[in-house]
């Protein structure tokens, strides 16, 4: 499967696959503040430029979000990301139960609002998942 790397610094890594319209991220630590709001624009605009619909997120190494940036994702990320044509997500969980939790709210948030969601312990499987979606 062909791969463009987009990002790839001290924080993340995020890939997009073309052929297959996915976007893939690796948290490389627990992420927040401006750098989780710049990799999440950027998924937007990759969305957007490429007419992706599906995203992977390995949050292996992520924990719980401050408030600021569960609101900042909810009202203002979100929507974009929607209207941009994002159907379905595959999301690999945070090591740290916090970080599971915070997820697990993500995850019902976003599927009550029509997004597709599936669960992983492997990124593998969650590749293989999306790629059938």
């Amino acid at each position: 499967m062909d791969k463009m790397t987009i990002i790839d610094n001290e924080f993340v890594a995020m890939w997009y696959y073309p052929d297959k319209k996915i976007i893939h991220h690796v948290f490389h630590q627990f992420l927040h503040g401006q750098a989780f709001r710049d990799a999440l624009n950027t998924g937007v605009e990759i969305f957007k430029k490429y007419g992706a619909h599906k995203w992977l997120s390995d949050d292996r190494k992520n924990s719980a979000l401050p408030k600021e940036d569960v609101d900042w994702a909810q009202t203002d990320w979100f929507p974009r990301v929607m209207k941009a044509g994002w159907k379905f997500w595959a999301v690999v969980m945070p090591e740290q139960a916090i970080g599971k939790m915070n997820m697990n709210r993500f995850i019902k948030t976003y599927s009550d609002q029509g997004l597709t969601a599936q669960v992983f312990s492997d990124p593998d499987d969650a590749l293989a998942w999306l790629e059938k979606q």
